[in-house]
């Protein structure tokens, strides 16, 4: 296994200032997270390159704006070049038909690791999901070592770069670190996510912690705010320095004031929630 190398971004100091890169690439920009993180991240980098295959805002004071499929290989090389780190937001975020998942989330996400490995990019925060798990029950606590039981089409393409990652690590010192991201909204909307969400301003954190923190190798995190009661245990991450400051109390009279499911409903027995009741998918 090669020894872990710091990010060619700098490390945290101890001062106000941010720490940053010089060139920070954000694929998925024009996503639901990704316009919540453009203006986010901007702090952390010279210049943050912004990339979706959808039309994308100007870019502004500090910002290059990269349209790009990332099933398109060569695309996705030239859009690496340059960059000393990598927020993967990119692909399909939703439960969809196996066709439609794998241009941008499988074939997407190799095309983009080929190209780290080829212009020397060192650290990736990769938008993994808490639906690698979802066929978990509800009420059980699992870690980051806990075998995947994706609940869909969406949550193995989740899988399958969690294991590519942890490939381009121990063959090529690529370090990354996987968010397995809860339920990111303004707000918790339904009982479930009283338990799974995560803040806009916790996933900045999270993010920051993964980008400048030394020497991470391959490491999986949960994406989750300090809530009052939690199905993950993230004590194998703790060298992140992650520490949440939101909760979901505030939204929870709001919540628990809905309907609740049957107790038969997969929905309310599994930690995936819908998704593990999504399809099939069938022509």
């Amino acid at each position: 296994m090669p020894t872990a190398s710091p990010s060619t971004c700098p490390t945290p100091s101890t001062s106000s200032t941010a720490p940053r890169c010089a060139r920070l690439l954000l694929t998925g920009a024009g996503g639901n997270l990704g316009k919540v993180l453009r203006t986010r991240l901007r702090p952390y980098a010279d210049t943050l390159r912004l990339s979706d295959v959808r039309p994308l805002d100007p870019a502004g004071p500090g910002e290059e704006v990269i349209p790009c499929d990332l099933a398109d290989a060569r695309a996705v090389d030239a859009l690496v070049d340059g960059v000393d780190a990598i927020v993967h937001m990119g692909g399909v975020s939703v439960e969809r038909p196996f066709e439609e998942i794998l241009p941008a989330n499988i074939q997407g996400v190799y095309n983009l690791y080929e190209s780290a490995r080829r212009h020397g990019v060192k650290r990736v925060v990769f938008a993994s999901s808490n639906h690698v798990t979802g066929f978990y029950r509800q009420g059980q606590v699992i870690d980051a070592d806990a075998p995947v039981r994706p609940d869909g089409y969406y949550g193995i393409s989740k899988a399958f770069g969690e294991n590519l990652s942890r490939f381009y690590y121990d063959r090529y010192g690529i370090e990354t670190v996987c968010l397995r991201i809860g339920s990111s909204f303004p707000e918790a909307q339904d009982r479930r996510m009283l338990i799974t969400w995560l803040s806009y301003d916790d996933l900045t954190r999270l993010i920051a912690q993964s980008l400048f923190t030394p020497n991470v190798g391959h490491t999986i995190v949960y994406g989750v705010s300090a809530n009052r009661e939690s199905w993950w245990d993230n004590s194998r991450a703790t060298h992140l320095g992650y520490a949440p400051q939101d909760n979901s109390e505030p939204f929870r009279a709001k919540a628990e004031a809905q309907p609740p499911l049957a107790p038969d409903d997969p929905a309310a027995r599994y930690q995936g929630g819908a998704f593990v009741k999504a399809g099939p998918f069938e022509s």
